[in-house]
């Protein structure tokens, strides 16, 4: 079966995402303050304003606003380029306001970062570098160019020079750190994000699998009767006829293929009740089942089943979970993508746990990222565009993630090592999953399936 690599969504799609009118309330609340801003100060404060460019500034995203609410619908979603437009202006349209009102004299210069961290949160890298240059330069520019605040008796309002440089030094540093920091978090958000759909989306195709499973299981069930109905009829129509080869012909037909209906709908009842009606299956059955589409690739897969000592001899029955199966197999996967010859996995149970150590000949982890092994869209082990021993698969970063969160949520606990294998000497990559044998065991734990008494058909 071929895997699909999934890709995080990057900053472009992502800006896709954000509406007009999002973008237009904010700009409307911004408005607002600016020009409760600029009418009280010199009523409260007695300060000088050039109240004619100042609210010619504002009125400037006034009509801005009203001419996007009016020409475009309420659900646009604004691309990358629109969106960048947008801050860009409301970034330009901000300094212009405080060029107009002191400059770095004025304490709402810090506003200025707004734009920077919408644009580092929401926007791809490219346009928060534009952003946050912009930004530098503005504030660079309004260090030394400005109008003056001054008071009614024409005094300059003006701090000192030590503070503008000050100010400005811890402007920049603002920018640089808010968008990194930004940036940073919101990556992680969305990368997490996309690994637990791309998890989500795996659960989910194993459990229409095993739902279809059963519907076709019914099926072939249900249809039995009427085909044996109709074999029935067209073999007595065979017999009726047999002085009328034509019609007999016809009715030798309907029999045979009522024949071949039987033997198809009774190999999909097979395989259908082999492979999804049993809720529970003995350990060995459940690894196997696991690890059988990577039995043929060119690898030796070795599985091996033991009790520790002390432990009951009789294998434990577990649960038939698609958490267990997907997420062991894409372990599985993996061993066999980076092993050289061999993987052995070893299923092991005592009367407290049971233990699957999967373990290949490989090069192993890189030590360095022994720490980070579960975590979505890691480094490869090895960086390199394309590999022939891993087909048709990229990264073991997702792949990894999805199979721990998946046996995490079944109640195991992971541990990744590299080591020796005690028999075969090998030097690899070995992965340890473990569970308290309540959580999965089909008879006696949590979760145990009920054993109902026969029905009467």
């Amino acid at each position: 079966m071929t895997q699909q690599t999934i890709r995080p969504l990057g900053g472009p799609m992502r800006a896709n995402w954000i509406r007009l009118r999002t973008m237009i309330v904010l700009r409307w609340v911004a408005i607002a303050g600016q020009f409760f801003a600029v009418t009280v100060t010199p009523l409260l404060f007695g300060v000088q304003l050039e109240m004619g460019w100042c609210y010619f500034t504002i009125g400037v995203s006034v009509i801005g606003n009203l001419v996007a609410t009016f020409i475009f619908p309420e659900n646009k979603r604004l691309s990358e380029r629109q969106n960048m437009a947008m801050v860009m202006f409301d970034l330009v349209q901000l300094s212009f306001l405080l060029f107009l009102t002191g400059g770095l004299n004025n304490p709402f210069v810090l506003l200025l970062l707004g734009p920077v961290t919408i644009s580092a949160t929401a926007l791809s890298l490219r346009a928060t570098l534009a952003l946050g240059g912009a930004a530098i330069i503005s504030v660079t520019i309004l260090a030394f160019a400005n109008v003056p605040l001054k008071t009614q008796t024409g005094d300059i309002l003006r701090i000192p020079q030590l503070f503008i440089f000050g100010q400005w030094i811890a402007l920049i540093i603002a920018v640089v750190f808010t968008s990194a920091y930004s940036r940073r978090v919101t990556s992680e958000i969305h990368l997490m994000a996309d690994a637990l759909s791309a998890t989500q989306m795996a659960l989910a195709r194993e459990q229409k699998l095993t739902d279809l499973g059963g519907v076709v299981a019914a099926a072939a069930h249900e249809l039995g009767t009427p085909l044996a109905t109709i074999k029935l009829a067209s073999a007595e129509l065979v017999h009726e006829l047999k002085d009328h080869s034509d019609l007999r012909e016809d009715a030798e037909l309907i029999r045979d293929q009522a024949d071949r209906c039987r033997d198809i709908l009774r190999d999909m009842g097979r395989a259908g009740k082999d492979d999804l009606h049993m809720r529970q299956a003995p350990l060995i059955t459940v690894v196997e089942s696991a690890a059988e589409p990577h039995m043929d690739r060119g690898k030796t897969v070795l599985v091996s089943l033991n009790a520790a000592d002390g432990a009951a001899t009789d294998q434990p029955s577990i649960l038939r979970m698609p958490e267990i199966i997907h997420g062991l197999r894409n372990l599985v996967q993996n061993a066999v993508d980076f092993a050289d010859s061999s993987v052995w996995i070893e299923a092991r149970w005592t009367a407290e746990t049971i233990t699957v150590r999967i373990i290949d000949d490989g090069n192993g982890f890189p030590p360095h990222l022994l720490g980070r092994i579960g975590d979505p869209f890691m480094s490869q082990r090895k960086k390199r565009s394309t590999d022939p021993r891993r087909p048709e698969y990229e990264g073991m970063g997702l792949g990894l993630f999805i199979a721990k969160t998946l046996l995490e949520r079944s109640g195991a606990k992971l541990r990744f090592a590299n080591g020796a294998d005690e028999a075969s000497s090998q030097i690899g990559a070995i992965i340890e999953v473990r569970w308290p044998r309540r959580k999965i065991d089909a008879k006696d734990g949590d979760h145990a399936v009920p054993i109902r008494a026969n029905a009467r058909f």
